[in-house]
């Protein structure tokens, strides 16, 4: 048993299971892109929808579940298609039993939800209908641990990341993950096998900027410690941060050390956006376009021979971002010869986009012999015992 990250191809937008390496294959979801040419047969779209549900073990009553679902901030982009392929509202209202397996919703056992990314919608900022269901369910959540003293069962846990504003967190402390905080496991297991360090969203401060402040510059931002094997002792970390912008990776330059941000595997910011990585316009400046040192350095803390995923369309060397070619050129020039780069919207090719599997080894990360290949992800594993390094 090895633990296995794949990223599902839904052109610019984000979809990554991690599944672990522990005895009961926990799950970790995050975010959620399934459009609607997704679910239509008669579209040459990916049906991602089906593939993620291939990937997911079934409880008792067989209902597909992920251990936990982080959204890393509400864009329609990062949580499409949530409302139709996942539960919400409490499993004893579950009413998909009599559906066949593919139409079953997904049952979210925990969730892992910031405050602060809804605090920031505005008027030009507008939350979706899926974004506004993940909230209110969100919400329903939290009261529900209050009322129960923060005993709740599965479809009713939730982790809050990253203190709100104004102290409205204060009284969520069992369930509260403040910034700079490490975590073990998921929905209280696989304690062994997972270590997620909050890095982002960063609290309010007196000179934020609006794009500190905006949905983007809350990203949630952790950097996964992920054991490798079942037996081994072997850890691979993996970065992932939204469509955090060039202001947010300044600052966690500042505050976090290169081991803090250091990486064996890393999805680029915003679908591979130039705007991760400087103030200026792509498409307006081109080449005159000016680097930031300090996102740079936020972002090159790249081990020898990792992975950098772009979420995205295909790479093209035009105006385009995103993705934008320069972003690709630098994410490269981190990599070094080393190292490997990878486009969702590329593989294995433009034509017939699927799933990039990648595989946690001993020494970071490695790519799967075959692409997508869900028969041999489906199988169960015979349950064996486990210790943490």
């Amino acid at each position: 048993m090895v633990a296995k990250i794949t990223f599902f191809p839904v052109d610019n937008g984000d979809m990554t299971l991690v599944r672990l390496a522990d005895t009961n294959t926990s799950s970790l979801l995050i975010d959620c892109k399934i459009r609607a040419a997704a679910d239509n047969s008669n579209e040459s779209t990916f049906d991602v929808g089906t593939a993620l549900r291939k990937r997911l073990k079934r409880d008792n009553q067989g209902r597909p579940y992920v251990d936990a679902m982080l959204l890393s901030h509400p864009d329609e982009d990062h949580c499409l298609g949530l409302e139709k392929h996942f539960w919400l509202g409490p499993i004893l209202d579950y009413s998909d039993d009599d559906k066949p397996d593919h139409e079953k919703r997904i049952i979210i056992r925990q969730m892992w939800s910031s405050a602060m990314i809804f605090r920031r919608a505005s008027k030009n900022h507008t939350l979706c209908d899926d974004a506004k269901a993940f909230n209110r369910e969100a919400k329903r959540r939290v009261q529900k641990n209050i009322d129960c003293d923060f005993s709740v069962g599965n479809g009713d846990k939730i982790l809050i990341m990253g203190e709100d504003q104004d102290g409205k967190t204060d009284e969520l402390s069992p369930i509260l993950i403040r910034q700079g905080a490490r975590f073990n496991g998921v929905n209280g297991g696989a304690t062994n096998f997972l270590c997620s360090h909050l890095l982002a969203p960063i609290s309010k401060q007196d000179d934020d900027t609006e794009e500190t402040l905006s949905k983007n510059g809350s990203s949630v931002i952790i950097n996964f410690e992920i054991k490798s094997s079942e037996y081994g002792s072997g850890v691979s970390r993996y970065l992932t941060g939204g469509d955090a912008g060039v202001a947010i990776w300044e600052r966690l330059s500042q505050e976090y050390s290169s081991d803090d941000l250091a990486y064996d595997l890393m999805l680029a910011p915003h679908h591979c956006s130039w705007r991760s990585l400087s103030y200026d316009s792509w498409s307006e400046k081109g080449e005159d376009a000016v680097l930031s040192a300090a996102a740079r350095e936020a972002l090159g803390n790249a081990n020898t021979g990792a992975i950098i995923v772009s979420s995205s369309k295909p790479i093209t060397d035009d105006d385009s971002d995103p993705p934008c070619i320069r972003a690709k050129r630098e994410y490269r020039a981190i990599l070094g010869v080393m190292g490997i780069f990878k486009c969702t919207g590329e593989e294995p090719t433009r034509a017939n986009p699927k799933p990039i599997e990648i595989e946690a080894t001993s020494t970071g990360f490695k790519l799967a012999v075959a692409l997508a290949a869900a028969s041999s992800i489906t199988a169960a594993a015979a349950p064996r015992a486990g210790k943490w390094r």
